[in-house]
């Protein structure tokens, strides 16, 4: 079980910004795309962070409403904890866990090829323990 399996299923679309936008505007993406984090990304497509709405709760506990006028890139996560298509959902959930994070952008040859959320991973895991589970039922009935 790798997390291309994942984005194979949910899909390999993410919403990216550039480190110039207002938290304002990322705000208002979080909200329009129903989403906990976008992927910020250089003008050349290179990921040089992330924000999620925790942060963006940061930002505002520390600097007040005038935070949100602010760029997002004095905010977000620079150099995000990134996970890559052939990593195991075993080894992605630990890596979440570890470093706290509950999205990581997915890499291929350092590009962008999609983005898992806790939420996908877990979905993901619980899916396939129901499966097996299931088998072992019908095993054991079969016998």
């Amino acid at each position: 079980m790798t997390v291309a399996m994942i984005l194979s299923e949910k899909g390999r679309h993410v919403v990216t910004a550039a480190p110039t936008v207002t938290l304002h505007h990322v705000t208002q993406e979080l909200m329009r795309h129903g989403i906990g984090a976008l992927v910020i990304v250089d003008g050349g497509g290179v990921v040089v962070g992330l924000i999620s709405e925790r942060d963006v709760v940061a930002a505002v506990a520390t600097g007040g409403a005038r935070a949100l006028e602010e760029p997002v890139s004095n905010h977000m996560q620079q150099a995000p904890v990134t996970a890559h298509e052939n990593d195991t959902v075993d080894t992605t959930m630990q890596t979440m866990t570890l470093e706290r994070r509950r999205h990581l952008p997915v890499m291929r040859d350092d590009r962008l090829t999609g983005l898992v959320s806790i939420g996908d991973v877990v979905k993901y895991r619980i899916r396939v323990i129901e499966e097996e589970h299931r088998s072992m039922r019908e095993y054991i009935a079969q016998a």
